[in-house]
């Protein structure tokens, strides 16, 4: 019997492509029936390939998590984008092709993305998700999150609420 190893790793322009399609993939799984349809439509086109390329070179710090050697998920983050809040870094995003979720890999992610920020001095960590995306809220508050606080998101005209959780 073989073994399959799992790595989180800084990506590298070289990843685009491959991270650009867990982005379309996970995106049009995730926000179908919460995001309106030309709004979630225009933001999966606008992440191409060069785009993500481009990221990456603007030093944008993106992890990814690989299943053998196929990127399964990525993972952006920085600093809290949120000065109210007192937490040093944030998650932007963590997304997983939908074949890959449920088993465990999410978590793994996740925990590579806090431990990167700690790593870089920021103290505790926030996240935001819209509030009709049940799938993500079970996913954080799983992980230990509290729910801290609440803005909204415009989409086409449509207001859609979302919850920070936070891990000092």
């Amino acid at each position: 019997m073989g073994t399959i190893a799992i790595e989180t790793r800084r990506a590298e322009p070289s990843d685009a492509h491959a991270i650009a399609e867990v982005h379309d993939a996970a995106w049009a799984n995730a926000y179908a029936g919460i995001v309106p349809h030309r709004a979630l439509t225009r933001m999966i086109r606008r992440r191409g390939e060069r785009w993500w390329a481009d990221a990456i070179r603007r030093s944008t710090f993106v992890l990814v998590i690989e299943v053998g050697r196929a990127v399964a998920g990525y993972a952006t983050i920085g600093r809290n984008r949120v000065s109210t809040l007192p937490y040093g870094g944030e998650v932007y995003e963590l997304y997983l092709k939908p074949e890959y979720q449920g088993i465990g890999l999410g978590e793994r992610l996740f925990l590579a993305a806090r431990g990167e920020l700690a790593r870089r001095g920021y103290k505790g960590t926030v996240v935001w998700v819209l509030a009709d995306n049940d799938r993500a809220i079970r996913f954080y508050l799983n992980a230990g999150g509290r729910a801290v606080a609440e803005g909204a998101e415009h989409f086409d005209g449509q207001r859609l609420r979302k919850l920070a959780y936070a891990w000092d």
